[in-house]
């Protein structure tokens, strides 16, 4: 599928705030909202829109430890064993496959130290893992919620 100009401002004006109003977008792309409804209808029918959802901070809700995680693998393991291993545990928020040494990157939150090492020994433990490695987030520095290509200088508006 390709998206054009209009709706790709659609698509980053709802990723910045989901719950902004057809008229709202509208207004920001030149479109009446019903033009702007019929848009995002057919974005979600397309499937470039998958859902629409709240960002929430882990602290909040008690996770306020951060790591990642790099996972290597025995030979023949495939993405969806690694999959598999991790989908059943709350704490992976993100978890992708990658080039270099390690076979995939996971993003965690646990509540404390310990909690983490918990998650981090689960892990291990899985019969695909050879070993592991994992590092502490100190301070997040960004963190970007948008949807789309980046705007680099100079590209399309």
């Amino acid at each position: 599928m390709r998206l054009n100009d209009l709706d790709e401002r659609i698509l980053h004006a709802l990723a910045e705030d989901a719950r902004r109003s057809y008229a709202d977008i509208g207004a920001l792309v030149g479109l009446s909202a019903p033009a702007v409804k019929r848009r995002v209808d057919r974005l979600r029918a397309e499937g470039a829109i998958t859902g629409f959802t709240v960002r929430v901070d882990p602290a909040a809700l008690g996770w306020r430890t951060e790591g990642f995680i790099e996972i290597y693998c025995g030979r023949n393991t495939s993405p969806d064993d690694i999959h598999r291993g991790l989908e059943r545990l709350p704490e992976v928020v993100a978890a992708s496959t990658v080039t270099g040494d390690a076979d995939a990157v996971v993003q965690v939150f646990a509540a404390d130290m310990r909690h983490f090492e918990e998650v981090l020994e689960r892990i291990a433990s899985e019969p695909y893992v050879e070993r592991t490695k994992s590092v502490l987030v100190l301070s997040p520095l960004l963190r970007r919620y948008t949807a789309g290509a980046p705007q680099w200088p100079g590209s399309r508006p």
